[in-house]
């Protein structure tokens, strides 16, 4: 990820929404070094953060609905949730969340853009967001699958003003000419039942060993370790539990 920093727009916090956070802790420490601290104020019902060495890069949750799947959630950083809950309306999404506050370490809201793929907003107080992006173990990049691209660029560009970069085979967004993330067309590639949603990727100093160990651990490989055109090598996987992420080997920043 080119961005390193918590800028309006970027992606800024990554949370895991697990119907077994205990065996996430396990499941993620085993392969990124996770260190997990479970929040003690009980108005925080067992959130755990989840440290690389002391930096912050991750936040884990139970499920808060019966039906709801186990997945990862990325937010980006607003200056004003208000205001971006009320550009997504006018944009044609929708809101999942209405404008919450969080304990005082920040607002959210949690929406849905008009493809259907689900992410928040995050307005930071006390906890402003990763400490750390694109570094082994950490975000490094965010990707948005869709069945409609071009409404999906002219939403992302009203709500949070990205930067659109579209190559022959892909889509980048940013903020600046700086790139974050990307956009794939599902098109005929996954089944009609698969909604459109919005996947992490970490960076990883080796794709072909941690794809090995995630797969010892008992994730599936979905996308086994590949060279991407102008791009890192990636893979993409499914941990136990279900939650698709990606793997990718970090950027060297220019």
């Amino acid at each position: 990820m080119k961005i390193t920093d918590s800028r309006p727009g970027a992606p800024c916090w990554v949370e895991l929404s697990s119907k077994d956070p205990l065996a996430a802790r396990t499941f993620y420490h085993e392969l990124f070094g996770w260190r997990a601290e479970v929040v003690p104020d009980e108005k925080a019902m067992g959130y755990t953060r989840l440290y690389l060495g002391d930096q912050l890069v991750a936040g884990l949750v139970g499920l808060m609905q019966p039906d709801q799947p186990t997945a990862w959630n990325i937010s980006f950083h607003s200056p004003d949730v208000d205001a971006t809950a009320a550009a997504v309306t006018e944009a044609g999404g929708a809101l999942v969340v209405g404008p919450m506050d969080a304990l005082g370490w920040g607002r959210f809201a949690v929406a849905r853009d008009p493809g259907g793929a689900i992410f928040s907003a995050w307005q930071p107080g006390t906890l402003r967001g990763c400490d750390v992006i694109n570094e082994p173990g950490a975000l490094g990049w965010v990707e948005l699958a869709t069945r409609d691209p071009n409404g999906a660029v002219a939403f992302y560009r009203r709500v949070f003003g990205w930067t659109v970069t579209t190559g022959e085979m892909y889509t980048q967004f940013g903020l600046d000419g700086r790139d974050f993330g990307g956009m794939m067309d599902m098109a005929d590639q996954f089944p009609a039942e698969v909604p459109p949603y919005w996947m992490p990727y970490f960076a990883v100093a080796d794709v072909d060993l941690s794809a090995e160990r995630a797969a010892l651990l008992g994730a599936t490989v979905t996308l086994p370790p590949t060279d991407v055109p102008d791009g890192p090598r990636l893979a993409v996987l499914r941990d136990a539990q279900g939650a698709a992420f990606g793997i990718h080997v970090a950027y060297a920043e220019n």
